[in-house]
């Protein structure tokens, strides 16, 4: 297995300063620094994030899909039109 590359800060603000500051392109900076344009993507959102508003992590984000799911189901169930043909759902 293979271990993801790890960048420094440095490089990571090296790497916004070419799009905020230089006017370079995402894809642009990206292709030059040989690194995906998604990933410094997600760098420059947080790096114009305000501070203690990152971005949930991948975790966070499943638990609150299954979370809503559930809710919809339980509020579906409860509210369906009374004599109403709606199979129940399980």
């Amino acid at each position: 297995m293979t271990t993801r590359k790890q960048y420094s800060k440095e490089f990571k603000l090296d790497a916004i300063s070419l799009v905020v500051e230089q006017g370079y392109s995402r894809a642009e900076a990206a292709h030059g620094l040989e690194i995906n344009a998604n990933m410094l993507g997600r760098w420059l959102r947080e790096h114009e994030a305000p501070e203690g508003h990152a971005e949930p992590d991948r975790s966070q984000t499943e638990t609150l899909c299954r979370l809503s799911e559930r809710l919809l189901k339980e509020w579906t169930q409860f509210h369906r039109p009374v004599n109403s043909c709606w199979p129940a759902v399980s």
